[in-house]
């Protein structure tokens, strides 16, 4: 993945491609945490009885991964940074019906 927002270069891998990183300044984050919703639950099973994609769930974790992507970006630049190399992101259950949605890298400065 490779994106450019606000000023901030963000890739997946260790280094941005055309630019040399002199400094990192670690590790920076963004997370959301979402509860399903009990319409959306049960229009989901009904749909889950038939099989395929359940849109709204779907629509919900591109939602979260957004808002998790977009605070992270914020906490690098709060930092000064202008790339995040090693974009990663993991999920985890909160509580039931509940899950949290990380986004995380490290915050470099490059020229």
């Amino acid at each position: 993945m490779s994106a450019t927002v606000d000023g901030i270069h963000v890739v997946s891998t260790e280094t941005i491609p055309g630019f040399i990183i002199k400094d990192q300044l670690g590790v920076v984050s963004g997370s959301t945490v979402r509860a399903k919703n009990v319409w959306r639950d049960f229009t989901q099973m009904m749909k889950n009885i038939v099989g395929g994609e359940l849109p709204q769930y779907t629509e919900l974790l591109v939602e979260s991964r957004n808002e998790a992507f977009m605070r992270m970006v914020a906490d690098a630049k709060a930092r000064g940074a202008n790339g995040v190399v090693n974009l990663r992101f993991a999920t985890s259950a909160v509580s039931p019906g509940a899950a949290e949605l990380f986004c995380y890298g490290t915050a470099v400065v490059t020229e």
